[in-house]
């Protein structure tokens, strides 16, 4: 793959988890203004999740799509870099197909299946 197909996977990859990220916080800050004007008690409220599990959730979900974004920065800093493709733990390829799934992999296939 090229610099420019990989920035460009990259740029898809960022525009997609950047939007899911806008997403998530509004969620978030839709669960934490409907919490506010409650009185309910909802910690035993036997139709479903909590209000601050609701909300635990999706600031979870959020923190990772900003570390993916994160993920993906370092991503474009290895293309500049002419690592890209390049596995950090063996120094082996890493397969275009793994990169055009994982854009923000570090690792090849092997190295991942040897983690787990």
């Amino acid at each position: 793959m090229d610099d420019r197909a990989a920035m460009e996977l990259i740029a898809r990859a960022r525009a997609e988890t950047a939007s899911l990220a806008g997403a998530l916080a509004r969620q978030r800050d839709g669960i934490v203004a409907a919490s506010e004007f409650t009185s309910n008690d909802d910690e035993h409220d036997p139709e479903g999740a909590t209000i601050a599990f609701e909300r635990a959730q999706v600031q979870a979900l959020l923190r990772q799509a900003q570390d993916d974004l994160a993920d993906l920065g370092r991503a474009a800093e290895r293309v500049r870099a002419g690592v890209y493709e390049v596995c950090e733990r063996c120094g082996g390829p890493i397969a275009e197909g793994r990169l055009v799934a994982l854009p923000a992999t570090r690792i090849c296939i092997a190295c991942a299946n040897k983690a787990r």
